[in-house]
């Protein structure tokens, strides 16, 4: 049964880094979290490490540009490892083929398509109409508040022609401030369950969790001890991960699960319990709010 914690100082000494989830942790998507951040800045002047670990399907450098907006200050985190970074890397090595058809905010994706340095001779992706395209790759939907049922009939042409879609973003949904949104992982939900075939990178699935312990790995910083802690509100994603890669986890019930958790300060015990018997999920701890 999970520990239900004050502080992230409680235990925060137990652990050399932390894998920190962005929205719903850090930040709402409009503003950071001050207590978050405070917690953070501790951790690290303790000797601690840590790496935002995020589902967005952006690249880091979009990432690092949306904290600044947020607010959440460079001085709280090491590094970042982003689902779209992870994505990308697959995407130029032909996981969805050459000709791809996006689904995507134009303003906010476009990056998604720049070159990639990292790799050893990327291959030369193209943006085509969904008639021409080999595969899909899946930034978000074109409307957030539309429902991803609005996309049966692109998937079924898709499936039918045995395209693969190559998902960037795994969140099902995101609170924005108080306005709750689909994201990429609820349109990949879909098309699996329409009989098509997704490719995940991002949380719980293991290629995110590999590019994070590259970050940590080239740090010149380097945390006190080996073991990591997750930190996150998704118990589909932030959880499921940690329990994938064998590491504790700690989890804010006062993001995406604060209703049914009811979480004011603190969840309710016996709303958690049920929320996690519900969900056959076993956070080692779990807090109402990172602070």
């Amino acid at each position: 049964m999970t520990n239900i914690i004050t502080h992230f100082a409680d235990i925060s000494a137990d652990y050399g880094t932390a894998f920190v989830d962005l929205w719903g942790c850090v930040h709402n998507g409009v503003q950071a979290f001050g207590a978050a951040v405070a917690a953070l800045r501790a951790y690290r002047t303790a000797g601690g490490v840590v790496i935002l670990v995020t589902n967005s399907p952006q690249p880091k450098a979009g990432v690092m540009r949306q904290l600044t907006r947020f607010g959440v200050p460079d001085d709280c985190w090491d590094d970042i490892a982003t689902s779209g970074d992870s994505a990308r890397a697959a995407m130029f090595q032909g996981a969805v083929g050459q000709k791809v058809w996006f689904m995507g905010e134009e303003r906010r994706d476009s990056i998604f398509f720049e070159p990639m340095q990292l790799l050893d001779n990327p291959l030369t992706i193209t943006r085509v109409p969904l008639e021409q395209a080999e595969g899909i790759v899946c930034c978000g939907p074109f409307d957030p508040m539309a429902h991803p049922d609005e996309n049966r009939p692109a998937f079924l042409e898709a499936k039918t022609r045995g395209m693969k879609l190559l998902c960037a973003n795994p969140d099902i949904i995101v609170d924005r401030g108080e306005t709750r949104e689909w994201c990429a992982g609820a349109l990949a939900q879909l098309y699996t369950e329409m009989g098509g075939t997704s490719l995940y990178f991002g949380k719980p699935h293991p290629p995110i969790y590999d590019l994070a312990r590259r970050r940590l790995a080239k740090l010149a910083r380097r945390p006190l001890n080996d073991a990591i802690i997750a930190i996150g509100d998704g118990l589909g994603t932030d959880i499921a991960g940690a329990m994938g890669e064998d590491i504790d986890s700690l989890f804010i019930t006062g993001g995406l699960a604060a209703a049914e958790t009811k979480t004011t300060d603190q969840p309710d015990p016996a709303a958690l319990a049920q929320v996690l018997q519900a969900a056959t999920s076993n956070p080692t701890y779990s807090i109402g709010y990172l602070r």
